[in-house]
């Protein structure tokens, strides 16, 4: 199937959840035989699999882009962090929290590949701000991608963090600064403090 096909049932799983949505939903949405989904198709749980790699790879690809188009390492942090928070946001669906609940297996191979992914591009942007002398070069990078990682998806899966009285966005602004605060030098500091000045102007 082409990524319209995965593009739209996607959506249907995102709204309607992995175990609530059924193959005869997705034949019937497409005008197609039950017969013909599973010809591409042989079970639910080989389509899932392919609709979460579709969108983790439609955000890491967003993501990589930056690294290409933002030379200032520090910059291009905070220029990711709207595709962070989809990122985010898309595990906070009904179909992630039926994934948890009925599909462990796939969820957590999901989680992994995500995680491994985030980690790479994170490296790599550790990597250019050690180059621009805006990050410190005495902490293991994929370690601390790892931890940003599993902080920012802590929102909706934490059990210490009382998150009805914590809006989503200041709470992934509050992990973005402490964050940048451990890995910047001075060098680094003073242009976060720039860039967000300068954002605060616009």
């Amino acid at each position: 199937m082409d990524e319209n096909f995965l593009e739209k049932v996607s959506e249907l799983f995102i709204l309607n959840g992995a175990k609530t949505l059924t193959m005869d939903d997705i034949a019937q949405e497409f005008g197609i035989s039950k017969k013909t989904l599973y010809q591409h198709y042989k079970t639910k749980e080989n389509l899932l699999e392919d609709v979460l790699s579709y969108k983790l790879n439609e955000v890491i690809e967003k993501l990589t882009i930056l690294e290409s188009t933002i030379v200032n390492a520090v910059e291009r942090m905070f220029c990711r962090d709207s595709q962070i928070e989809k990122a985010v946001q898309a595990n906070n669906s009904i179909l992630i929290r039926q994934l948890i609940k009925y599909y462990p297996t796939i969820f957590s191979r999901h989680i992994q590949t995500f995680s491994s992914k985030f980690t790479e591009v994170l490296v790599n942007n550790i990597k250019r701000g050690r180059e621009q002398g805006f990050y410190h070069n005495d902490f293991n990078s994929e370690m601390f991608a790892q931890l940003y990682f599993q902080l920012i998806m802590s929102y909706d899966f934490s059990a210490v963090i009382d998150t009805s009285s914590i809006l989503r966005r200041d709470f992934q602004e509050n992990v973005m600064w402490f964050y940048m605060q451990a890995i910047t030098t001075e060098k680094g500091k003073l242009e976060m403090n720039r860039i967000l000045q300068k954002s605060k102007k616009n």
